[in-house]
C-alpha cells in the first residue's frame, strides 16, 4: 500500500490535515511557500498596456489564477472574492490588493476589462481604483507565474482543468499561504493579509477538497472521488478491525 495514503488514514485518524500526495502533479497546486514570483515578468493591463509583475507588488496580494471563459469553478471563485473584500476588515486597496491573472493566452486586454467592471459593480464598500486588477499576458509569461506559484492546469478541448484557490504573496512577492475552495472566511483573509504584509509564512491548514474531490470538466464543477474515499474508508475499518482485535486478544490472556 502506498506511504501517502496511510498517512492520509493516520491524518484522519488523528483530526490533522491531509496531506497532499509526494511529487509534482499534472493538474492541482504543488505548493511552494517561501518561493518568489519573478518581478521582471510582463503583463498587460485592463488598457492593454505593459505592465512588469514586480511594479504592481509592493503591498500584501492576493492572487487568483483563471480564464476569463470558464464555465466552472472560476466564476464561483472570483464570485468568493468579491464577497469576502466586502466583508474583511482590512481595506482593499490600502492594506493589500487583489491580482487576477489569466493564464488561458486567448484571452485579451478588452475582455479583463469587462471582467473587472463586472466584479467592480458587486463591491458594495467604498474600494481604490486599482484594488482588483485583472490581467492577461502571453503564455510564456502568464504560464511561468502559474509554474512560480505551484498552480497546473491542462487544456482539455477549448477549456482547462484546475485547481481553485487563492495565494497570498507578501510586498516582496514571497509566497506566504494558500487557501484553497471557492469562498472565504473574512477573518482568515484578514488573517493571511496581515502575514503576508510580515513575510510570515503559514502552512495550509486543510487539503482535504484536493484528496477527496477531483474536478470534473463535464459536470462543471467537483465532484466527489469514490475511488480516492473507498480507499481511506477500507483502511481506516482495516486498521480500526485490527485495534479491536488486538484488544480482543489481550482480554482473552487477561
Amino acid at each position: 500500500m502506498r506511504p501517502w495514503i496511510m498517512a492520509c488514514a493516520l491524518a484522519l485518524l488523528a483530526g490533522l490535515p491531509i496531506p497532499a500526495q509526494p511529487g509534482p502533479s499534472a493538474v492541482g497546486i504543488d505548493e511552494k511557500l517561501g518561493a518568489r514570483v519573478p518581478p521582471d515578468l510582463v503583463l498587460q493591463g485592463e488598457d492593454g498596456a505593459e505592465v512588469r509583475l514586480g511594479s504592481l507588488l509592493g503591498k500584501p496580494t492576493v492572487l487568483t489564477l483563471n480564464y476569463f471563459s470558464c464555465a466552472g469553478i472560476c466564476t464561483p471563485l472570483l464570485n468568493g472574492v468579491a464577497d469576502v473584500l466586502n466583508q474583511v476588515k482590512a481595506q482593499p486597496g490600502q492594506d493589500f490588493q487583489v491580482l487576477t491573472v489569466s493564464f488561458d493566452p486567448r484571452d485579451t486586454p478588452e475582455i479583463a476589462f469587462q471582467k473587472q467592471a463586472n466584479y467592480g459593480r458587486e463591491i458594495t464598500r467604498p474600494m481604490a481604483a486599482g484594488a482588483w486588477r485583472f490581467l492577461t499576458g502571453p503564455a510564456a509569461a502568464t504560464g511561468a507565474l502559474c509554474d512560480a506559484v505551484g498552480f497546473r492546469f491542462k487544456a482539455q478541448g477549448g477549456s482547462f482543468i484546475h485547481a481553485g484557490a487563492i495565494m497570498l504573496l507578501s510586498p516582496e512577492g514571497k509566497v506566504t499561504r494558500y487557501i484553497y475552495g471557492t469562498s472565504f472566511q473574512p477573518a482568515d483573509l484578514d488573517m493571511a493579509v496581515i502575514e503576508a504584509a510580515r513575510g510570515e509564512i503559514r502552512p495550509t491548514v486543510s487539503q482535504w477538497l484536493q484528496f477527496c474531490f477531483s474536478y470534473d470538466p463535464a459536470a462543471r464543477g467537483y465532484v466527489f472521488s469514490v475511488t480516492r474515499a473507498a480507499a481511506a474508508a477500507t483502511l481506516l475499518l482495516a486498521m480500526g478491525f485490527a485495534v479491536w482485535l488486538a484488544a480482543r486478544r489481550k482480554g482473552v490472556r487477561a
